[in-house]
């Protein structure tokens, strides 16, 4: 059988001893090692793997980078769950189109467009031309898929854009491989992992999954494809121009526009465009009903007045999380997209009967990892959660969210704080040739 003694050094610490705190470097591993190891993997795959909108201002453009590493860090599942919408909008974009660009419009164009790269020109600036505005462009038979190079629409022409650096993947690939080898090795060894190298390979799975949904999407496009629109009527423009699913991240000296809020926003999707222009106008049809004289003005004007003010409660409103239809009702999709949702805390219970300083922060851990499943689970159940009450259900689904904060904050500081009475045998190695003799 392998040897499974430590290798180490006299001052190493010793398997007789109950815990032992910070562990100095030497031949094999010490603390500030094994931590620089698991934050630097972390770093690396968190920032290899997301993939921000498009911006022309580049410090909304780092910044909102910065913000979606923050956010990735903290709840990785949301940016796995984030990537399998995109990829979702933009499939659906895809077919779609298949009939009005001749098959010609594929996934990389579709990605382009979401993350809000293609923009036209008007008298006060540039603004973005969304996936369903594109599409009614060729529906109406203003635009011809045939100059959609002219429009920087080229594959080639995105390539050019993406600035997905190669290196830095490769150097996450390799860095992960090696991370995970080490992890099976100890494992296989009978030797415990630290409790931050079991958050560490939690990581790994989500980020492997959202970069397959990313795989195609353009990376960091710094500069975007700006075009002048064809001529069309007032009521054509009118309802192009009614399309647009928000105004926050057009160019058009607007306040909101430059705001520093928008670098915590996620992009904006199409279906949420489609659910509150189909609320509106359920919204004006009961009124209408309860309307038995239609022709007196007084009542038009106030029909007018009650589907205003309800689409301005929509606007109003502080949506939290909303769902893509097409995901949350779908039988295949919907399934992962909760296995998505409970991994993350679930991998975590690899520690479940690691060593803590304190029997408290044991079972702290285990609750909060718990709790970090069932509450992301709970949340996933609402198609849509907004700041606005709607029933004792609006506190389960607000309250959710905040319990899943809660647990990883009280997770991520217990692996750190378990490193000042840590199990000495995470310290321990082995000896790679004698153990694949063995095997052999």
């Amino acid at each position: 059988m392998a040897s499974t003694s430590p290798s180490a050094s006299d001052h190493r610490p010793s398997s007789s001893k109950t815990t032992v705190g910070w562990v100095e470097e030497s031949d094999g591993r010490g603390t500030l090692g094994l931590i620089v190891t698991c934050l630097f993997t972390i770093f690396l795959c968190t920032w290899v793997v997301i993939h921000p909108r498009a911006c022309k201002r580049p410090l909304l453009r780092g910044l909102h980078k910065v913000a979606l590493f923050l956010k990735t860090l903290i709840a990785p599942e949301f940016i796995a769950v984030e990537g399998l919408q995109e990829w979702s909008q933009a499939r659906g974009m895809v077919k779609e189109c298949a009939e009005l660009t001749g098959r010609r419009l594929k996934l990389v164009h579709a990605f382009y467009i979401g993350m809000l790269a293609l923009r036209y020109r008007t008298s006060r600036g540039n603004k973005v031309i969304w996936p369903n505005q594109y599409t009614w462009l060729l529906q109406q038979r203003l635009i011809a898929w045939d100059d959609h190079e002219s429009w920087g629409l080229s594959e080639e022409n995105i390539r050019d854009k993406s600035n997905a650096d190669g290196t830095a993947k490769f150097l996450a690939l390799g860095q992960v491989c090696w991370f995970a080898a080490q992890s099976i090795m100890r494992t296989a060894h009978h030797l415990p992992l630290a409790q931050l190298e079991s958050m560490t390979l939690s990581y790994i799975p989500l980020f492997a999954i959202t970069y397959l949904f990313w795989w195609i999407k353009p990376k960091d496009v710094l500069s975007l494809s700006v075009v002048n629109l064809p001529q069309m009527s007032e009521e054509q423009r009118v309802t192009f121009e009614s399309m647009a699913v928000s105004n926050a991240f057009d160019d058009e000296g607007l306040w909101s526009q430059g705001s520093l809020w928008s670098i915590w926003t996620l992009t904006p999707r199409v279906f949420e465009k489609e659910a509150e222009d189909k609320a509106a106008r359920i919204a004006q049809k009961q009124v209408l009903q309860r309307s038995e004289v239609i022709a007196r003005p007084w009542l038009q004007r106030a029909t007018a007045l009650d589907v205003n003010t309800f689409t301005e409660l929509q606007t109003k409103a502080t949506v939290v999380a909303h769902w893509d239809p097409k995901v949350y009702h779908s039988k295949t999709l919907w399934p992962i997209n909760c296995l998505f949702g409970a991994s993350f805390g679930a991998l975590h219970l690899i520690s479940w009967d690691t060593q803590f300083p304190t029997l408290f922060e044991l079972w702290l851990w285990r609750a909060s990892g718990i709790a970090s499943i069932v509450s992301m689970l709970v949340f996933m159940q609402f198609e849509k959660v907004v700041l606005r009450w709607g029933g004792p259900l609006t506190l389960i689904s607000l309250a959710s969210p905040v319990i899943y904060l809660l647990s990883r904050i009280v997770m991520m500081g217990g692996v750190i704080a378990a490193f000042r009475a840590a199990n000495p045998k995470i310290y321990d190695t082995y000896v790679v040739s004698t153990y694949w003799v063995h095997v052999v």
